[in-house]
């Protein structure tokens, strides 16, 4: 699942910046979670895709050229799987950051 995740948030980074563009990926561990951070420099979504931006099958409003419908909802419910949170900023023509944010678990006992 933490594949899904990176892969997915990654590839629509590269995938929605202008050829050359750069891609951020930040990694932080805090006592009990890690997050994920990815920044690019991207074409950025609509305010108002931003309620539906994590349900299956829903496209941004300015990504009609540009193919994919399900990655983000995959995202998302491995996140929620995770028991984690999943947010993102995001401003047209200057680009998105999503982060995710997942506990840490135990594996001592494993």
């Amino acid at each position: 699942m933490l594949r899904h995740i990176l892969t997915n948030l990654l590839t629509n980074a590269l995938k929605y910046s202008p050829s050359g563009g750069t891609v951020h990926f930040d990694l932080t561990f805090q006592a009990k979670t890690v997050t994920f951070q990815i920044k690019d420099s991207g074409i950025g979504i609509p305010k108002v895709d931003f309620l539906k931006l994590f349900q299956p099958f829903h496209r941004a409003e300015n990504t009609d050229k540009i193919p994919g419908t399900v990655g983000l909802a995959i995202v998302k419910k491995c996140v929620e799987v995770y028991g984690g949170q999943i947010s993102v900023q995001s401003e047209i023509g200057i680009g998105s950051v999503f982060t995710a944010i997942l506990p840490l678990q135990d594996f001592s006992n494993d």
